[in-house]
Formats: C-alpha cells, structure tokens, sequence
C-alpha cells in the first residue's frame, strides 16, 4: 500500500517511474524513476503509528549505504553511469488512518562512502 501511494505522489510531481522492486545481490530498491533527466532511487517508509519513530527516521546509515550499493549496480546494469542520480524519500505516517501523511524529501542523503 505505501508503494502505491508513493507512486502516486512522485507521479503527480512529474516524475516517470522507470522500475518498482528492483531487485540486486544487495536487497531491493522500492522506486527507480527519472525527473529532469536525473535518476531518482526512492526508498519508500511508512508507519501508522509514530511509536518507534517517524516513517523518515528509520532510514540509518548501513541502510543508506546498501541503497547506494544497489543503484550503482542499476546504474551499470542500464549504462548509465554518466547520468546524474539522487536519492530521494517518500515517508508516509499514520498510513491507513485519517492523519495519513505523505511527505517527499528530496535529496534525502548523500553517501560518502564511509
């Protein structure tokens, strides 16, 4: 469900979805997209209730680093390895529930390698 509704948002953004669940030796990106021809992973984290955390706070370091680790390998699997790429975050709160947010952060890290 909160891949759907990520869907739905990046869409109405502009963005073209390229591939869902794409999937590597190192796990699964949620969203590969494309907007103004950049490359876009989107990882997708949705909550319904903030007990452990808001959806964007679950996104730690060893997590970021796998996600880079898979779009290097999308990247070289498309010959793509020129093209600019970011990776963005939808996070969905409250998913299911009247309070149901939905918010995109944009350039939401950078890995550095360390």
């Amino acid at each position: 469900m909160g891949e759907d509704l990520a869907v739905a948002e990046i869409e109405r953004r502009g963005y073209a979805v390229l591939e869902r669940r794409y999937r590597t030796r190192f796990g699964e990106i949620d969203i590969v997209a494309e907007e103004g021809g950049t490359i876009v992973f989107v990882e997708v984290k949705a909550r319904q209730s903030p007990r452990y955390g808001t959806a964007a706070e679950t996104i730690g370091s060893q997590k970021r680093r796998r996600i880079a680790a898979m779009a290097l390998d999308y990247l070289a699997k498309t010959n793509q390895l020129t093209t600019p790429c970011r990776f963005d975050v939808v996070a969905i709160d409250a998913i299911g529930t009247p309070r149901q947010r939905i918010e995109l952060y944009k350039h939401a890290f950078v890995v550095d390698g360390r």
